[in-house]
């Protein structure tokens, strides 16, 4: 009963925590908001304590974000920019992993080589969901965005990995960069693989299942679309790969799949409505989570630093600011060496002026913020060696990554707002592709409105032909009118969006009366509740293809 208690109160504090940033207008990023109620939940009067098991972590809540991120990213992007998202990804993580693990070896050097190493492979991964809730939508130059985003998608595992094998050489003493080479390779191949292997699979099923399901019954098919992340991970885990990897190849494979054979309309609406509550529950609880471990990893360690001395609570948060300043240099650094080749490159090619911009590489390097993975990953460093003798270090690393996590938040919070002030966006490619696959789609349903018409008035009478006629020409007239408001031409243009705009309202007004009227026959029980959600259907659907006309309009 405590667990479904728990549950239960989490859920909540998700809901208050999207009508809290309503309240604020989003001064405060989402993360910050979800992770102060958390704190404010930890308070002893409240009695919610919740055990943070890693693995079940791990399981529970990182596959089924990592795989509506790789869903959703853009691959075209991804594919364009690999090579600096591989460089962030993997040449980062392992870069980091040397050379802050040595830093904080010598900074504490009651902290043993290894379980540094373990600190800097879980402080190594970047979290793009708490990047995007404090830099806002749109903030962040495209092109920066796409990087950030994709390395995120990547990192996790190199991280996680790099952190297994710095705990295997803690506790044994042993460790073989060859070996861990090789391994690694096979880990990742193996998860990417994998992965994809189980998310096609999983598609065929669904569409089979769509196929013989009376009526297209989408709920089958989305319920077994939930489950694809969770078997992409486990499936891998099962064969010693990365789980991490596999979740995020099944993303990218569903986006492929769902591309090359597109369903039915229920289907897609069913699924993203779906996942976007999937998305905002678990991010939210992995936040809320976050915020309820904070209060006991720090507040504890504080309270055992003033006991031992004042000296040792300056100590503490001496080394929280060094560790933080070290990854931001060595964030900074990376970058720079990245920007700074393909400066050279591009020069090489007759482009001049291509050297890296400061303002860019600072966005950059402020940008990669810690997240839940990083506490995850450093509370899943064993209590005890395999003699059973506790592991030096292990609350003082959790302290350090926790403050981490706290510190990069806030930084991101107040800094990238007048980092991203006057930044160029640059010129909105997807802007003009956007126009232009309107045009090509409006002049194909113009093509086979025409088509049809004249197919359908070849066999039928005269009466018949004039009623097709002015058919065809309300529906043909509406793809006309979106084709001029393409046109070239600015002040025909102007005048057409003014007329589809006036359309757009008064057919909102009328699809509002609609839903009213329905409502109402309903409470005066003239229809009952089975008629009255068949046609509410009917009309929300209708009033959300006309609000996404209203705002590709604006």
């Amino acid at each position: 009963m405590d667990i479904v208690f728990t549950v239960l109160i989490l859920l909540f504090a998700v809901a208050v925590s999207g009508l809290v940033m309503r309240l604020l207008h989003g001064v405060v990023p989402l993360p910050l908001v979800q992770i102060a109620i958390g704190a404010f939940l930890a308070w002893p009067v409240f009695g919610l304590s919740v055990t943070f098991d890693p693995q079940l972590f791990l399981l529970l809540f990182i596959p089924p974000l990592l795989f509506a991120d790789g869903w959703r990213t853009p691959k075209r992007e991804f594919f364009m920019r690999r090579r600096s998202i591989l460089a962030l990804a993997f040449g980062l993580v392992f870069m980091t992993v040397l050379v802050v693990g040595y830093f904080v070896h010598a900074l504490v050097p009651a902290v043993s080589l290894p379980i540094a190493f373990a600190l800097a492979a879980v402080l190594s991964p970047t979290d793009a969901v708490a990047l995007a809730g404090i830099a806002g939508k749109n903030r962040i130059p495209a092109q920066l965005m796409h990087i950030l985003e994709g390395e995120a998608l990547m990192n996790d595992a190199s991280g996680l990995v790099a952190l297994k094998f710095a705990i295997a050489a803690a506790l044994t003493g042993v460790f073989s960069l060859r070996e861990a080479s090789i391994s690694f390779l096979i880990i990742a191949a193996g998860g990417l693989a994998l992965g994809a292997a189980v998310s096609w699979s999983f598609a065929i099923v669904i569409r089979r299942l769509r196929n013989v399901t009376r009526g297209g019954d989408p709920a089958s098919g989305v319920v077994l679309t939930l489950l694809i992340p969770f078997a992409a991970y486990l499936f891998a885990e099962h064969f010693h790969c990365s789980g991490i990897l596999a979740a995020v190849a099944a993303g990218m494979m569903m986006n492929y799949v769902t591309i090359t054979s597109a369903g039915s309309v229920s289907t897609r609406v069913s699924a993203n409505s779906t996942w976007a509550m999937v998305e905002f529950v678990f991010n939210g609880m992995v936040f809320i989570l976050l915020g309820l471990q904070f209060p006991h990893i720090i507040g504890g360690a504080l309270l055992d630093a003033h006991e031992t001395g004042h000296g040792a609570v300056l100590r503490l948060f001496g080394y929280v600011v060094a560790v933080t300043l070290a990854l931001y240099a060595m964030r900074f650094a990376w970058v720079w060496l990245l920007q700074w080749f393909a400066s050279r490159g591009a020069a090489r090619h007759g482009v001049i002026n291509a050297a890296p911009g400061l303002r860019t590489v600072t966005i950059m390097t402020v940008a990669g913020v810690r997240g839940a993975l990083t506490l995850a990953g450093v509370l899943s460093i064993p209590v005890a060696l395999s003699s059973g003798e506790p592991l030096p270090g292990r609350d003082l690393v959790i302290v350090i990554a926790s403050g981490v996590i706290l510190t990069s938040l806030l930084v991101a919070v107040f800094a990238l707002p007048k980092l991203l002030r006057g930044a160029r966006h640059g010129h909105d490619a997807h802007a003009g592709e956007e126009q232009h696959a309107r045009k090509v789609a409006a002049q194909a349903a113009i093509r086979a409105i025409d088509d049809l018409h004249r197919t359908i008035t070849a066999d039928i009478g005269e009466s018949s032909t004039a009623f097709a006629a002015d058919a065809t020409a309300r529906v043909m007239g509406l793809y006309r009118r979106r084709l001029a408001t393409l046109t070239h031409d600015g002040n025909a243009a102007d005048e057409m969006r003014r007329v589809e705009a006036l359309e757009v309202q008064i057919s909102l007004a009328a699809i509002r009366a609609e839903r009213a009227a329905l409502l109402a026959l309903r409470n005066a029980h003239e229809i009952n509740d089975e008629t009255l959600s068949k046609l509410m259907r009917e009309v929300d659907f209708s009033e959300t293809a006309l609000t996404a006309r209203e705002h590709a309009g604006t």
